[in-house]
């Protein structure tokens, strides 16, 4: 039987340099494995990453198994599984950490799968059981309204965690490591599916996912004009971004990547205002992680001020342009 031992992050690029989702498991990874006195390593699979395995070691890993592969230029779920999975057979990590993000959510079951182990998705928060030395794993149920800690017997211990939950070391330069070049045998008879073509978000401004505030509208608004107008020029002030519940992006009043929910962006940021929207579990699941979320809405048994820090009970047209003209204030001031 193997023995067990280290961490490994599952590492994500985004336009050939490490993804943040992947310095914030290489900062949640670090801690686990100082706390377990074992070694942290990244895997890193592309067509090009050896830029990028000398950034993982500069944000913590101790050894980044770097995977270069024509085929892994993009995201393909049946050559990345291939590759995971022999880099953990190999090396047997106790732990293995992946992103919460399209990528984790779609890898991670197939994985858990092939190796015959269990996988807790969507994690807040981690920690080691001193005694047992088992992973001690944190995740919202019921709609983001209670959290559930879970244990699991089975070896490796494996996890999807949150984007923004965790917080990045500071990159140092002269970190020393270890990258570790790594073939693997890619069955292409095993790949079924093909990318015909990639077609990117036009995103203006500043993305979702990395905005400190965020602006969001619901079915309340009306229509597409306030999220243009009102709900742009506050988020604009905030140095944010506009985001929306389902209802407006199925009802094409924004854009799909606007559209914050368990089936859309799950967001983190420091400050989540909520206008005109009812707060179903499905959206709340989706901005549940926020630091500090503000509700305007009219109906003042909307389900929004459950989750609220701070609640204003009115109308968006008249609660809305009162702020922001009182912000301009201050600002000016």
């Amino acid at each position: 039987m193997a023995e067990y031992k280290g961490i490994l992050v599952c590492g994500e690029l985004a336009d050939g340099k490490l993804a943040s989702i992947t310095t914030e498991l290489l900062g949640c990874g670090r801690k686990l494995a100082d706390e377990l006195k074992e070694e942290l390593s990244c895997l890193l699979a592309s067509d090009a990453v050896s830029a990028a395995a000398k950034e993982a070691i500069a944000f913590g890993a101790d050894k980044v198994y770097a995977v270069e592969h024509p085929t892994l230029k993009e995201y393909q779920a049946d050559s990345y599984t291939q590759v995971v999975e022999k880099v953990v057979k190999d090396i047997s990590p106790r732990v293995i950490l992946i992103g919460q993000t399209s990528v984790g959510r779609d890898m991670a079951p197939r994985l858990a799968f092939r190796l015959g182990t269990s996988v807790t998705t969507d994690c807040l928060n981690l920690s080691v059981d001193p005694a047992t030395k088992l992973l001690v794993q944190t995740r919202p149920v019921y709609g983001g309204n209670a959290q559930a800690v879970f244990t699991s017997q089975l070896m490796p211990q494996m996890v999807t965690v949150r984007a923004k939950t965790m917080s990045p070391l500071e990159r140092d330069a002269s970190r020393k490591g270890e990258v570790i070049p790594t073939e693997v045998d890619i069955d292409t008879s095993k790949v079924r599916t093909k990318i015909l073509e990639t077609v990117k978000e036009e995103a203006v401004g500043i993305k979702l996912e990395d905005a400190p505030v965020i602006v969001s509208g619901g079915r309340g608004m009306g229509g597409p004009q306030p999220f243009q107008t009102v709900l742009k020029e506050l988020a604009d002030l905030l140095h944010g971004a506009v985001g929306a519940s389902r209802p407006p992006a199925d009802n094409g009043w924004v854009p799909e990547h606007l559209h914050i929910g368990l089936t859309g962006k799950i967001v983190a940021p420091d400050i989540y205002i909520a206008i005109a929207i009812s707060g179903a579990s499905q959206h709340t699941a989706g901005c549940s992680g926020s630091k500090h979320i503000i509700a305007i809405n009219k109906d003042p048994e909307a389900n929004i001020f459950r989750e609220a820090e701070f609640g204003v009970v009115g109308k968006y047209e008249e609660v809305v342009p009162a702020f922001t003209s009182k912000l301009k204030e201050l600002l000016a001031g």
